[in-house]
């Protein structure tokens, strides 16, 4: 394949999502846009019905993506103890600085992202590597930012109860009527573009106070996350193509997700809202790289 062929397909998968957002953005620029409703909607009703559909399908087997899971999570705890040291360099406090490096936008970018990539035969992969992140993040994530959090309250996420539905689903080898199908397909069918659509309304509200933090971060955190997935293929080793999904996983921005938690502890919110932002906007530079090298 030559470059020229290699850029437009790079430019396919790109701007249908920077599209969204960018309308999205401008949309909310103009007019008041308050996403809470549409946010919860999505994370309680669209997100679990997506998932929950594609753990259902009679073609997905949890066993074949087993490497990948291993590999996505070493990714994601490594990442963290990779750039633990970069803390005091930096002067910032442990539990600001590596969720937002350790837990990326699986959800909002991850999953489009993967499947105007790799096509809609890649649709389970992408929901299984945001699966992995969120649980991490729900559990380790949480604990990190308050030593109080109750791991157990994870399977009050509607997200996680979905998931165990549809692992026991798949297991079980059931299928679903298709009058019970086509309703849950229909509704997760509308959780890619509205997080894309969401994820443009919170780039109206970028911090830059923190730049020169959310620069270095938003180098650091792929740099970190791709190293260790380069790692882990020369020591343990994956299919080429697993290698590539999990690349494209590595270099990912981090979550707003981030951001809401540190609000929600006040663990310098202020911070972490600069590093997840100017993290997203630089991956217009660093995914295409990726892309680049994995097409």
């Amino acid at each position: 394949m030559d470059s020229s062929t290699i850029f437009i397909q790079i430019f396919n998968v790109i701007f249908p999502l920077a599209s969204i957002a960018l309308i999205a953005f401008f949309y909310a620029r103009r007019r008041s846009t308050d996403m809470g409703v549409a946010n919860r909607l999505n994370v309680n009703v669209f997100c679990p019905a997506l998932i929950f559909s594609v753990m259902s399908a009679e073609d997905f087997h949890i066993m074949l993506y087993v490497d990948l899971i291993l590999a996505a999570s070493v990714v994601i705890l490594g990442s963290g103890l990779l750039l633990w040291p970069f803390c005091k360099v930096l002067k910032i406090a442990p539990k600001t600085f590596l969720p937002p490096m350790m837990f990326s936008n699986s959800a909002n970018l991850g999953v489009p992202l993967i499947v105007l990539a790799f096509g809609d035969a890649a649709l389970p992969v992408g929901i299984v590597l945001f699966l992995i992140g969120t649980l991490l993040h729900f559990t380790v994530g949480m604990y990190m930012v308050n030593e109080k959090a109750n791991p157990i309250s994870i399977l009050k996420v509607p997200m996680i109860v979905a998931t165990i539905a549809g692992l026991i689903w798949s297991l079980q080898g059931w299928t679903l009527p298709s009058a019970v199908k086509t309703p849950v397909d229909m509704l997760g069918q509308i959780a890619i573009p509205l997080m894309l659509f969401a994820l443009g309304v919170r780039m109206t509200s970028m911090d830059f106070s923190q730049w020169k933090l959310g620069v270095i971060s938003g180098v650091l955190g792929p740099l970190a996350s791709v190293m260790i997935a380069v790692i882990w293929q020369y020591f343990v080793g994956m299919s080429s193509e697993n290698f590539a999904y999990l690349l494209v996983f590595a270099c990912l921005p981090p979550a707003v997700l981030n951001y809401m938690v540190a609000e929600m502890y006040d663990q310098e919110p202020h911070k972490v809202a600069s590093i997840v932002m100017i993290g997203n906007l630089m991956s217009l530079v660093i995914v295409p790289c990726v892309l680049f090298y994995v097409l």
